[in-house]
């Protein structure tokens, strides 16, 4: 098989499918948790004192009086649950294909002559190997590197809080 098939072997739709999947089943479950806390949150009551009033007399006294204390959740007091979103999703591939081809050849000459008593003869041995190896490295590394980043809340999941206040508003006495 080629370099370049073994490149093209490498399953690219299958490892952004799986990657794109993955994000996707994580940002659920990351929007979910939000979700449960934001739930805990707003179960969750304290009592806090709305206002402390602080007053100085004519003759520089401070006094100091507080509202009656009320119960209010947590996200009414400012807490909020955070939410993520996935901002980006990197896959890097590197693969390192080493092929080696080995060639031996290995000849072997032998001969050998015989005389005696007006003959002679002779012969000559030829032995002749061939040896071919071939061999193929691969190394394949991957990385996936995704990053999350906080994001604002969904702008009706948390409504603004509109103050009314409704008491007289307080007269001062005029000094002559």
């Amino acid at each position: 098989m080629s370099v370049g098939q073994e490149l093209l072997d490498v399953p690219f739709p299958e490892m952004i499918a799986s990657m794109g999947q993955g994000i996707a089943d994580a940002q659920n479950q990351l929007d979910m948790n939000s979700v449960e806390v934001a739930k805990i949150l707003a179960d969750t009551e304290i009592e806090v004192i709305p206002a402390i009033t602080r007053t100085i007399d004519t003759d520089g006294d401070v006094t100091y009086s507080e509202a009656d204390p009320i119960d209010v959740s947590l996200l009414q007091a400012g807490l909020f649950p955070t939410f993520y979103q996935f901002s980006e999703a990197v896959i890097e591939v590197e693969m390192d294909i080493k092929t080696t081809t080995e060639r031996e050849t290995n000849i072997d000459v032998s001969a050998e002559a015989h005389a005696g008593f007006g003959l002679w003869g002779g012969s000559i041995q030829t032995d002749v190997s061939h040896n071919r190896k071939f061999g193929k490295e691969v190394h394949g590394t991957s990385k996936l590197k995704t990053t999350m980043v906080p994001v604002p809340e969904p702008p009706y999941l948390f409504p603004e809080v509109e103050t009314i206040d409704q008491r007289e508003p307080e007269v001062e006495e005029e000094t002559e």
